[in-house]
């Protein structure tokens, strides 16, 4: 099985909704006649008659379907609905919910064992069957309650920011496993590369995003041949058919274009697993359509702005410049394009500080985030956050009009509004 065979497969069972269920429906049609077996062997008095099993399970039965197609599609306006609101990048994560999975599981077992009673209840009844079907139909009203809860918690925009904000710092550790010293050097944009060019070009065959890629295994194809790869687009980059996708230098004739294609994980949207740049996408996005007119909603604007500047402060501690990878022998064999400082700082500030200029609560908070970052990180990266400082301050001066709110205005706020200054 190749890398990108396991990557898909990985995906698809992490993010799946229906494949639990479906696991449990088969295993409770095989396990079904071991119930009776045991129900038989045990010999159980029944309390109840058969016409009034019957009844009682097809009314089970009935009702559950009723409720499963009932839950799921509210579940699904309330996902829109927040969506909407927020952004639409957030029903990913909805659908990646485990309690989402486990209530879909939980109902179609208690659905499936109730048919499966219903289907063998004649003369006799099955009374271990009965009080199974019985009490799990009831459980699944607890977990609707607790399904209910859960989901009503997590698509508050404090918690899907939250949850946003949790997942970009891991995958932060991860792309950047190197903390920055304080005299080190700015990060460089793009790794050098060998002198003479490439003397060969992959171009890809599919279109979409660039998802993930092998760094390991490319090292290692790398290593067999003797060569060097130079993997072109960033990961969370569009690629279409044509495109160049690896450049390979030096003894790059012997590597098959298969294997090289198999290292590289293509889709149809950006996630969070290599790209620790969608992180900040997703909570500028959230940002920007509550600072737009329509919505009108600062507050979460700064709910915002407050994961921006832990994810901020979670790149600005970390060496950027991982590029090159090189193998046991310490030979370059890999190069690969990362974002650097300039693009992070940008992408988390720029649209926020454009679409918030006129909002006290955002230019505040903006105000706050920076000059905090400026003393707590390293000095070398102190300079790009000086310059956006210098955007708000002027920024302050041409939006606002009235001498007292330019002052207020420019006192830094962690709440907005209302916080010590």
């Amino acid at each position: 099985m190749t890398w990108l065979q396991r990557y898909h497969m990985s995906r698809f069972l992490r993010d799946t909704v229906w494949l639990p269920p479906l696991v449990v429906m088969v295993l409770v049609l095989l396990a079904h006649p071991l119930v009776g077996r045991l129900d038989g062997i045990l010999s159980v008095k029944a309390v109840i008659g058969p016409e009034s099993a019957r009844a009682l399970l097809a009314a089970l039965a009935s009702s559950m379907l009723t409720f499963i197609v009932f839950v799921f599609s509210i579940m699904l306006v309330a996902v829109q609905l927040a969506s909407a609101q927020l952004t639409p990048r957030i029903i990913a994560t909805f659908f990646r919910s485990g309690i989402l999975r486990i209530s879909l599981t939980v109902f179609v077992f208690a659905f499936t064992y109730t048919l499966a009673a219903l289907s063998r209840t004649e003369d006799v009844v099955p009374q271990i069957a009965v009080w199974i079907a019985s009490y799990s139909s009831a459980g699944c009203i607890g977990v609707f309650l607790y399904l209910i809860d859960a989901v009503g918690k997590s698509l508050r925009p404090v918690s899907l920011l939250t949850f946003i904000g949790n997942a970009g710092q891991a995958v932060i550790r991860e792309v950047y496993p190197r903390p920055v010293a304080a005299t080190d050097e700015a990060p460089i944009k793009v790794a050098s590369l060998p002198q003479g060019g490439a003397s060969r070009t992959i171009k890809t065959r599919r279109t979409g995003v660039v998802l993930a890629f092998d760094v390991a295994g490319l090292v290692e194809l790398a290593r067999r041949a003797d060569s060097l790869i130079e993997f072109v687009p960033q990961v969370g980059d569009f690629v279409t058919s044509g495109d160049p996708l690896f450049r390979l230098h030096g003894g790059g004739e012997a590597l098959a274009d298969h294997p090289l294609d198999q290292s590289v994980a293509i889709g149809s949207e950006r996630t969070m697993e290599q790209d620790p740049e969608f992180a900040f996408r997703i909570i500028v996005d959230i940002a920007a359509k509550a600072l737009s007119p329509a919505i009108n909603d600062p507050t979460t604007a700064v709910l915002a702005i407050d994961q921006i500047h832990r994810l901020l402060r979670a790149v600005g501690e970390r060496q950027l410049d991982t590029g090159r990878v090189h193998d046991d022998a310490g030979r370059l064999r890999l190069l690969y394009r990362t974002p650097d400082w300039k693009d992070f700082v940008g992408l988390a500030i720029t649209e926020i500080r454009h679409f918030g200029r006129d909002s006290l609560q955002i230019v505040r908070r903006l105000r706050a985030m920076l000059e905090n970052l400026i003393d707590t990180l390293p000095p070398n990266r102190a300079a790009l956050l000086r310059t956006e400082l210098a955007l708000l301050d002027r920024g302050v001066e041409r939006d606002f009009r009235d001498p007292e709110d330019r002052v207020r205005a420019a006192l830094a706020d962690s709440l907005g509004v209302g916080g010590a200054t």
